[in-house]
This record gives structure tokens, sequence and C-alpha cells, in this order.
């Protein structure tokens, strides 16, 4: 199975339409980055999980049955310490892509044998998703 895991607020503030967002409210911004990750989820077949530094009363959570894993870390915990601990965990019996512009956390997910690819290249994958549904759903109504 492949999986894509996104260091959420390092994609939201490498992003300028995120980062205007949540500098506004910064959960707008978070709820914006999970239904763009949802509908990757969608269009493709990758698992998809985001994690979020904490500062929030939220759980972790699955958006709704077949969404995508949100997680959020605990006090004195860091995203980056659960995203280390899913590529220590899984890279070995799964193909794992890690999305963050955090060059420790690349490094640290590479050695436990994940992928990374940075804010951009996760933007160009998500807008090339959307594109192929696109033309898949076309192609079926003509079809």
């Amino acid at each position: 199975m492949r999986y894509l895991i996104v260091d959420g607020h390092s994609i939201i503030f490498q992003w300028p339409e995120l980062r205007a967002m949540h500098g506004r409210r910064g959960g707008a911004a978070r709820d914006e980055l999970i239904r763009w990750l949802t509908q990757y989820q969608d269009a493709t077949d990758i698992r998809v999980v985001v994690v979020f530094d904490g500062r929030s009363d939220r759980q972790n959570e699955a958006t709704e049955p077949g969404g995508i894993q949100v997680f959020y870390s605990k006090d004195g915990q860091t995203a980056d310490a659960i995203i280390e601990r899913l590529c220590a965990k899984y890279a070995n019996q799964h193909d794992i892509v890690v999305a963050t512009d955090d060059n420790m956390e690349r490094q640290t997910a590479m050695t436990f044998g994940a992928s990374t690819v940075s804010s951009d290249m996760l933007r160009t994958l998500i807008k090339d998703a959307d594109k192929d549904l696109r033309r898949r759903i076309e192609k079926h109504r003509k079809g």
C-alpha cells in the first residue's frame, strides 16, 4: 500500500494562500489543506495521513469512513516526532512519501526508508491528480 504523510504546518506555511488564511484563522487553513488532501486521496490509490502540531482541542480523527487520517500531536510532542515514528514503524512494509519542507525531517524520513517531496512538489501532485480525475470523468461521460 502507498501512503503520503503530510507535515501539515510545514505545508500551510509554504503555500501563500494557506499561510494568509492561517493568519486570519488557523483552523480554516487546516480545513482547506485537509479538503485538498482528501480530494487527492479520492483521485489516487494513495492513502493520506496529515499530521499537525497540537495546539488544538481536537483529537486524532479520520474525517469520515475512508477519509484521510488526521493526527494532532499532544502537549510536549511535535508533528515531526509522529511522522518519524510512522516512518520508523511502516517504511519497511509500505511505500511511504513524506511531504515537508523541513530538511531535518526529510533526512530522518529517508533514513527510515521513506521518500520525500517538497511543498511545491505536493502542490504539483495534487493538481495533476485533479486533472487526471477530471479527464477520467469526462472520458466516462463520453463513453
